[in-house]
């Protein structure tokens, strides 16, 4: 397996720019997820890695190899799609064996090599079986093991469960992380699914009208998000959002919202103008006691928990709380902040503000 360095990668399509200038680093033997909705650049920048499209500007190297110009035959990659992409006209077995005879390797070595990823995947007793009768998740596994067997230096990966149903899908990634930890193998990984993402990936590149929101692992992503993009893409529901006028000062620590004072991290920047404040749903809890207060308008029932959302002074907010607290519309409740868990963002460039919580979190 190899390391996967991309610096300042771009690709123009005519007059319009799907990449702008990325760059980041993909370990050895990482799981890396490329995330963002439809039409983000992340599909583009995972073929531009795999040899698929060739860069406008920009560095590709895959282990101590630059390959931005060489083709997919180049670059020792494998490449899963969506939709599985095996020849129905071979059974299960023909579609493993066929990139190594194409290489050349020997009937003895192939049948070894097809057993061993037979056995890592499970499919042993479905060898011999056409792949037009297998299920989806079969088939999934098929080509798995077909860009398994050849030992390349890194997996390429384009929603590869994007065709199953919501319930096997979440087996299936359960799975896909097992294997990929067995292996060690370095997998890039494209999804507009950020379960998935949180699921599976050990760093995230989060992506936007071809830039790089924020990169970094799991955790830093949905606890320090660097961005309103990234604050509301991440988490469901996702971050509530309160926009105020006001300022903040450097070594500030607190802010006030109505009649209330509110606890912040301390803030490494000043900044003033159209502010936004930033709290996740399971950091708020609900009383009767206090200045800052909302009017339940809804409430969700999750089985343990429940979303409750309020009308506040500053717009709706969501609030994630045990099922078993008794909640009734139109009770007005005062709103209590985990005051570590808070983002404040600047309206003006959707940019989180530099604070202990969010110091040294990466930007695209």
């Amino acid at each position: 397996m190899a390391k996967i360095e991309i610096k300042n990668l771009r690709k123009n399509f005519g007059d319009f720019t799907a990449v702008h200038s990325s760059s980041f680093t993909v370990e050895d033997g990482e799981f890396f997820m490329l995330l963002g909705p439809s039409g983000c650049g992340k599909t583009t920048t995972l073929r531009m890695i795999a040899g698929l499209e060739l860069p406008s500007e920009g560095e590709i190297y895959i282990g101590d190899e630059e390959v931005a110009s060489l083709p997919a035959s180049k670059r020792d990659i494998a490449f899963v799609f969506q939709m599985f992409a095996l020849y129905p006209h071979m059974n299960v077995r023909k579609n493993l064996s066929y990139p190594l005879r194409s290489q050349g390797m020997s009937r003895a070595k192939t049948r070894e090599k097809v057993a061993e990823v037979a056995g890592i995947l499970g499919i042993e007793d479905i060898l011999n079986k056409p792949v037009g009768g297998l299920s989806g998740g079969d088939r999934q596994r098929v080509a798995l093991g077909r860009a398994i067997v050849r030992d390349p230096k890194a997996f390429m990966m384009d929603e590869p469960l994007g065709a199953l149903d919501a319930e096997f899908r979440e087996h299936m990634a359960e799975e896909l992380r097992a294997l990929h930890d067995r292996m060690n193998a370095t997998t890039v990984y494209v999804t507009h699914d950020q379960l998935e993402a949180m699921q599976m990936g050990d760093k995230i590149v989060v992506m936007n009208q071809g830039r790089i929101e924020q990169f970094g692992t799991p955790q830093d992503i949905y606890n320090k998000p660097a961005s309103l993009f990234v604050a509301d893409f991440i988490g469901s529901p996702s971050m509530n959002f309160l926009p105020f006028d006001g300022s903040v000062e450097k070594g500030q620590n607190s802010l006030q919202l109505d009649e209330q004072m509110i606890s912040i991290p301390e803030q490494h920047v000043s900044a003033s103008g159209e502010l936004v404040f930033g709290v996740r749903p399971e950091h708020i809890t609900l009383s009767d006691s206090g200045n800052y207060r909302g009017k339940v308008i809804a409430t969700e029932y999750l089985g343990t928990t429940q979303i409750v959302t309020l009308e506040t002074n500053h717009g709706q907010v969501k609030a994630r709380i045990a099922a078993s607290e008794h909640v009734s519309l139109n009770d007005l409740l005062a709103l209590e902040f985990n005051a570590s868990t808070i983002s404040l963002f600047q309206n003006s460039t959707g940019k989180a503000i530099p604070s202990e919580l969010n110091a040294g979190i990466t930007h695209g």
